[in-house]
């Protein structure tokens, strides 16, 4: 039982490390590359909405 309880420690413990040391390597990202990340995620999200709407509109045309 003991032993099982230090295994979950230790794996916690380095769970924690990895956590640590991740976020001290991330960084805020600048106004400039914020808006290019802004566009492109708006971008995709209008091409799958617009693939979807396709599709939906071909459904309903073909009866399926």
């Amino acid at each position: 039982m003991n032993l099982r309880l230090n295994e979950k420690w230790v794996k916690f413990k380095s769970f924690m490390k990895e956590c640590h040391r991740v976020l001290r390597i991330t960084k805020k990202p600048s106004t400039a590359e914020y808006k290019s990340i802004v566009k492109i995620t708006g971008l995709g999200i209008l091409l799958i909405g617009l693939l979807g709407f396709i599709i939906s509109i071909g459904g309903a045309l073909l009866g399926i």
